[in-house]
């Protein structure tokens, strides 16, 4: 069940690792090249703002770069942890080829991919 926002979870990560957008949009940038995704400043203050949620890819973005699951940054009531963060140099192009088909799901999809996903590594 989803007990917080996305831009409660960005604050809260940021006030306990003393982190700011800035460095949050550094953390990101390997992973946005890598997979092509554009997280700007414009867009990650927004997240933070809670005017905008951000979207699937911006979502696995922003778990890698900050290594925390992408269901605890939606809000849901699961561990914070990220238990596999694909580092920028060796990846065999699986994660890249999720990212991409997870932005074709409808937000229903999405969910229980999460839902699914999320249960399968609390089983590891």
């Amino acid at each position: 069940m989803k007990k917080k926002s996305t831009s409660d979870r960005l604050k809260q990560i940021m006030k306990a690792r003393n982190l700011r957008q800035v460095d949050i949009l550094e953390a990101a940038e390997p992973y946005c090249k890598k997979y092509g995704v554009k997280l700007e400043k414009n867009a990650l203050s927004q997240y933070v703002s809670g005017k905008v949620e951000p979207g699937q890819e911006k979502l696995t973005i922003l778990g890698m770069a900050l290594g925390i699951s992408e269901a605890w940054l939606m809000g849901y009531e699961v561990p914070m942890e990220r238990h596999v963060t694909p580092t920028v140099d060796t990846d065999d192009g699986r994660t890249s080829k999720i990212i991409e088909l997870a932005g074709l799901l409808s937000a229903d999809q999405k969910d229980l991919i999460i839902h699914v996903i999320t249960g399968i590594l609390s089983k590891q």
